[in-house]
């Protein structure tokens, strides 16, 4: 996928109405995580992330600051977020608790 001709989001799309289910890539464009729940908005919004898991079974929800991931849209207006940490990186992180 070439993110190149993809449309950063700004910062008033941080919100849950927008991020919510949005997937998340690794920089080989392998599909890592999805966006299952943001809190806050603006600068300080941080998302949950599922990570791992079949169809949301046995997920891992990890809390990540949305500026720590590349947000944006295709050209189609999906919203998808990519990310230089790997799965197992991202699986490491403490479980976020709701």
């Amino acid at each position: 996928m070439d993110h190149s001709k993809h449309t950063p989001l700004p910062r008033q799309d941080l919100n849950e109405a927008v991020l919510t289910d949005a997937p998340i890539y690794d920089t080989a464009d392998r599909k890592i995580g999805t966006i299952s729940h943001v809190h806050k908005s603006g600068d300080l919004t941080e998302v949950v992330v599922d990570v791992g898991g079949f169809l949301g079974i046995g997920a891992k929800p990890v809390l990540v600051r949305a500026d720590q991931l590349n947000l944006m849209r295709d050209e189609k207006g999906k919203v998808h977020g990519v990310t230089s940490w790997t799965k197992d990186q991202l699986k490491d992180l403490p479980e976020h608790k709701h």
